[in-house]
């Protein structure tokens, strides 16, 4: 009865690709809106950015894949 056949995931499949792009995406946008007044503030977000995708691609990818 949990996993019917005719089940639809898509609800499911979208929040995973929020919670695996959703910040990375909103934190390179607050980097880009700071870039001009402080440059090392809106690298250090890049770089946030950067890792949490990563991360993210790694823990979320091995839960999409059932690993």
């Amino acid at each position: 009865m949990i996993l019917s056949p005719n089940m639809n995931l898509d609800g499911l499949f979208t929040m995973i690709l929020a919670i695996m792009f959703g910040p990375g995406i909103l934190l390179t946008v607050i980097g880009i809106a700071l870039y001009k007044k402080n440059k090392k503030a809106a690298k250090v977000l890049f770089i946030l950015a950067a890792v949490y995708t990563i991360i993210s691609l790694g823990i979320c990818g091995a839960m999409m894949t059932g690993f």
